[in-house]
This record gives structure tokens, sequence and C-alpha cells, in this order.
């Protein structure tokens, strides 16, 4: 019998939000969140028009706003966030995974840095991006590339614990970054939590 591995997108599946503009506001306050991304609005425009790669963008306004800080202090901010902004977590969606943690094996999986998707769901495996830090400190740069489209694939297969032919795999996911994962699942929803 196969085993069954669930596989759930975070931004915009589990949660109503994404939590990288969000956390961001959290930590800068809502004017210099403002200020910063009228700064980078240039760099989002191409984005947006696949014009500039996505993980560049990202790591460029994440370095903006947090490199320089200890990971001591970053990690209380995301422990912080994830405690004051429980509500952005969808009730069906938290439903779904402690329904599939009785029946198979539970990832998440996010573009989002996995510091501050993990105290949302601590006792879930969560594979994100992963960010560098030299001597205490965040260095503004990535040490995994985003894991956004074919990326989460390919961190997908590198954890899971048994080959792709003896698993079930089920998905969730709700954009355009999912749609690799989704596709690679034997079972995937697309926007599923929505009401």
């Amino acid at each position: 019998m196969k085993k069954t591995v669930y596989l759930f997108d975070f931004d915009g599946t589990i949660t109503t939000k994404d939590t990288f503009i969000e956390v961001i506001r959290h930590a800068k306050g809502t004017w210099k969140w403002l200020f910063g991304f009228l700064l980078f609005s240039p760099i989002l425009v191409l984005m947006k028009l696949h014009l500039y790669p996505n993980w560049k963008a990202k790591q460029r306004i994440f370095a903006y706003f947090f490199k320089g800080m200890t990971i001591e202090v970053f990690d209380e901010l995301c422990r912080n966030f994830a405690a004051v902004n429980r509500y952005l977590l969808r009730p069906k969606a938290l439903e779904t995974i402690a329904e599939a943690r009785k029946k198979g094996e539970v990832c998440v999986v996010s573009a989002s840095i996995d510091n501050w998707v993990r105290p949302f769901l601590p006792d879930i495996k969560i594979v994100g991006t992963q960010i560098e830090v030299l001597n205490g400190l965040l260095t503004g740069r990535f040490t995994t590339p985003n894991c956004y489209g074919r990326e989460k694939v390919n961190r997908i297969e590198r954890v899971l614990t048994s080959p792709r032919s003896e698993l079930n795999i089920i998905a969730f996911g709700d954009s355009r970054g999912d749609y690799e994962m989704l596709k690679y699942a034997d079972e995937a929803h697309y926007k599923p939590f929505r009401t």
C-alpha cells in the first residue's frame, strides 16, 4: 500500500494573505513598509511583467528591511508575528491539516521564509526559503533558491523519505507558484479552502 504525503502551500492556501508583506508591516510599521514598497515599485512592476526575476526582487526587498538584524531578534519577531496573526490562518485549512496528519505525512512547502512559517505550524515539516546568517547577522541573502514554481518540486524531492513511485501525493495550492507542485501530485486541489 502506498504511503500518503500531503503537501500544502502556505501563503493564500493556509493563510488569507501574503505573509511576506504582512511580516514586514509587523516588523517596521505601516509607514516604513509603504515607503519601502514605493521605493521598490519599479522592480515590482518589472517582476509582474516577467522582466525581473521573482527571487531577486524578493531578496532585495528582504535585504532592505532585515539586513544586519541579529538572527535572535529576527526569530523573536517571527514568533511574535505568528502569535498575534493567528487570524490569518484559514480554519478549513487547519481542519484539513489535522485530518491529513492522522492519515499520512504532512509538509508545508512555501516561498515564504521558513523562520516565520514554522511558528504558525510548529509540529509540521516546513520547506521554505532559507536565509543566510553570518556571525549571527542576517546578510539579506537567501541560502536556497526561492521556494516557488519548479523549486517547490526540487525541494519536495529532497525531503521525501520514500521513492516517488511508493507515494500517493495530495497537494493543495492557490497560485502560479504552486503549479508545478500541483502537477507533480497524484491529487491536486486548487484554491481549496476559499468560502
